[in-house]
């Protein structure tokens, strides 16, 4: 089940814009509909509806929500491998893998480099097999 856009949907187009895998489609001025084949369930667009026409996959509406307030991904370096499973799995490409320290190094943890690019769609989150990511909102 993916997100669904309701018939509150004005076409504004800010969701098919933004979505991070083009999985929402539609003309201006008419409701968009979202591939459920291709939506990865981020909620980036709901985030930014201005009408609050955005479902989740249990059927909750999704309030707008200024970019401020999103959640980030806080890494836990004590406890990230660095495996990378995360990093592969963001769509806004904003989480690396850190460089090591020292020559010989094998102590690398992911990282967010890109804090301002992060959709805060918790993906990263719910890959992670160890459990080694938190969330933070700027307020």
């Amino acid at each position: 089940m993916s997100h669904v856009i309701t018939d509150a949907c004005i076409g504004c187009h800010i969701c098919a814009k933004n979505c991070p895998v083009s999985a929402i489609t539609g003309s201006i001025k008419e409701i968009h509909v979202i591939d459920s084949e291709l939506c990865i369930d981020c909620g980036l667009c709901g985030r930014l509806c201005p009408k609050s026409a955005i479902t989740d996959p249990d059927g909750h509406t999704i309030t707008r929500l200024p970019k401020d307030e999103w959640e980030k991904p806080v890494i836990d370096g004590s406890l990230c491998a660095g495996c990378s499973v995360c990093v592969e799995n963001c769509p806004a490409d904003c989480l690396v893998i850190s460089a090591p320290a020292f020559h010989g190094d094998i102590r690398t943890i992911a990282e967010l480099v890109r804090p301002d690019d992060c959709i805060g769609c918790h993906i990263c989150g719910r890959v992670c097999p160890i459990d080694a990511i938190r969330y933070k909102s700027n307020k």
